[in-house]
């Protein structure tokens, strides 16, 4: 067997990044990978505004002001937020502005209101102010050439705000990556149907589409296929002729009777790229190359297959985009509970990161259990034949913000 890390090097051989590019609107941006280095062409703001409600002045003016002995100023106009008027800056002027407002030339400051009288032809200004006090400069919040966004990125809230100051109504997005869910399987029915003995629901179907479009994908199903190689084979033909770039399917991998997937990848002409990796659970897990597309192999125990997509898909995903950040990331933490059983294999244990330490959920780790998986964000990466105790330090995987329990809040 592969290493997990040969199987993933391999398999990342087989990824092309994806080059068609959408244009869309600002508001179509949203979760979408930028293209381009989106560059900010003008400083924003492009003026000198008031932080403010209060007047503009020029702060020599104020020199020495206090309550007892008020700096008097002419009040010469006035500016509410979106008005542009120059109002000469002459020695003693005051201009009474809004928060926002345009301050013309030759003021350097803002005294807000509440230390002046409030007066509305003479201010009185009870304390000096300095240079720039209460003074948005041009390009205070972006000077022209800054980069809020960069091709790779995931364009966000923040994003999007800072693309709107800038003036920017379009933004060049990379295409979605295109991923088909196939669970196979004579015991799977839908959900909402009545429930019949020996059956049980696609639950990992499901699953596994909600993660990919959690990853920023397209996703078409969870199809349901018995364990018939020739409902198979049409389904996974047709998921590369509507253009998938990845497939998925889950079950049938291992060496049961039904365990049919190799044997008719095989047959429809696919290139096995790994077959089992050194890793629990989810070891029969295996990765084909069928028309210049990858179809990925899961196990039907719905964690097996949670945790070998969280390290092989999101990878995939990361290579056909350029943005990393949709890539596992990894780290290490302070093991805080017991964990007694010494793996032949590497493992990958469901627990919780918070606070630099990791946590075990408690009842079963088996993996057809995924209810526990609620309290958890993380999988600790368990070296073959390692014991531990509490207070070891353990390489921990971040699950995908599909499946931390923050997303939903």
């Amino acid at each position: 067997m592969m290493t997990v890390e040969e199987a993933l090097r391999n398999m990342l051989k087989e990824i092309s990044l994806i080059r068609d590019i959408e244009t869309v609107s600002l508001m179509g941006a949203m979760g979408r990978i930028a293209a381009e280095d989106c560059v900010v062409r003008s400083p924003v703001p492009a003026f000198p505004r008031s932080a403010m409600d209060g007047y503009a002045v020029r702060s020599a003016d104020t020199a020495g002001a206090s309550f007892d002995v008020p700096a008097r100023l002419k009040v010469t106009g006035r500016l509410m937020a979106g008005d542009y008027t120059e109002i000469p800056a002459e020695a003693g002027a005051a201009a009474r502005v809004m928060t926002g407002a345009f301050v013309p030339r030759g003021f350097d400051a803002v005294v807000k209101q509440e230390d002046t009288d409030l007066g509305e032809k003479e201010v009185s200004v009870f304390r000096e102010i300095r240079p720039y006090e209460n003074y948005c400069l041009p390009g205070e919040n972006m000077k022209e050439g800054f980069v809020p966004v960069k091709a790779g990125d995931v364009i966000g809230p923040l994003a999007m705000g800072l693309l709107a100051a800038s003036g920017q109504d379009k933004v060049k997005v990379i295409r979605r990556p295109r991923v088909s869910v196939i669970s196979t399987g004579n015991e799977l029915q839908s959900p909402g149907e009545t429930p019949l003995l020996g059956k049980i629901y696609d639950s990992v179907g499901y699953m596994l589409a909600g993660a990919a479009a959690g990853c920023l994908t397209e996703v078409k199903g969870p199809y349901m296929c018995k364990d018939e190689p020739k409902e198979a084979r049409r389904l996974i033909g047709e998921a590369l002729d509507r253009g998938a770039d990845m497939v998925i399917t889950t079950g049938a991998i291992s060496v049961g009777e039904k365990d049919f997937i190799p044997e008719l990848l095989s047959d429809m002409g696919a290139r096995t790229i790994f077959r089992k990796a050194e890793i629990q659970p989810g070891t029969p897990t295996m990765a084909s190359a069928l028309d210049n597309r990858v179809i990925l192999s899961l196990s039907g125990n719905p964690y097996a297959a949670l945790a070998n997509f969280e390290i092989y898909f999101r990878e995939a995903v990361a290579a056909m985009t350029g943005c990393q950040s949709l890539a596992p990331q990894r780290r290490e933490a302070v093991l805080a509970d017991r964990y007694d059983k010494v793996n032949r294999l590497r493992r990958l244990i469901r627990a919780r990161e918070e606070d630099g330490k990791v946590y075990l959920p408690e009842h079963v780790h088996s993996s057809s259990v995924t209810g526990n998986l609620l309290g958890c964000n993380c999988m600790i990466d368990l070296e073959a034949g390692r014991s531990v105790r509490p207070g070891d330090r353990v390489r921990i995987i971040r699950l995908s913000a599909a499946f931390d329990p923050v997303y939903f809040r």
